[in-house]
C-alpha cells in the first residue's frame, strides 16, 4: 500500500526502526529495509554483513547501513540467529533502493519463536498510523 508517497507492503512486518521482516518456510524470516528509510538516507554505499552464525537479541543493534549523509543502525527485529547477509549488497549496496523490498534484502534470520513477529507492527492500520507519526516527526 501507499502512504504519502512510500510504499509499505501490507503483509510485510516492520520494528520500529524502519526495517521490514518477512517470514518464508524453514521457519526463516528475510529482513530489509523499507521504502521510507530507504528515500530518507539517500544512496545506500555501505552495509555491514556481520558472520552468519551471530546470535541475534531483539532491540539489539547487530549491523550498519550508510549513505553518504547518514549512518544508520540495524537493530534484531526478534531472538535468533543469523543465516545469511546479502552477498551482492558488498558489490553494490544501492541495491535496496532500487528495491527494498526485493533484491535489496539484508538478512536472513531463524528466529527462536516465529510468534515474535506478533510483536512487531503490522496490519494497514497498524502500519499507517506509525508511519504518519514518522513523517511528521522526521520533517
Amino acid at each position: 500500500m501507499e502512504i504519502k508517497g512510500y510504499n509499505m507492503p501490507e503483509g510485510l512486518y516492520y520494528e520500529a526502526n524502519h526495517y521490514w521482516v518477512r517470514p518464508e518456510e524453514g521457519p526463516i524470516l528475510v529482513m530489509g529495509m523499507d521504502d521510507f528509510a530507504q528515500k530518507t538516507a539517500g544512496e545506500i554505499v555501505y552495509v555491514q554483513l556481520p558472520p552468519e552464525g551471530k546470535r541475534l537479541t531483539a532491540g539489539q543493534k547487530f549491523a550498519k547501513v550508510e549513505s553518504g549523509k547518514w549512518l544508520g543502525r540495524v537493530y534484531a527485529p526478534v531472538n535468533g540467529v543469523l543465516l545469511e547477509g546479502n552477498q551482492a549488497l558488498e558489490a553494490d549496496a544501492s541495491l535496496i533502493n532500487r528495491d527494498c523490498y526485493g533484491e535489496g534484502w539484508l538478512f536472513k534470520i531463524r528466529p527462536d519463536d516465529m510468534g515474535d513477529i506478533e510483536g512487531l507492527i503490522h496490519g494497514a492500520e497498524a502500519i499507517e498510523k506509525w508511519l504518519i507519526a514518522d513523517i511528521e516527526r522526521y520533517q
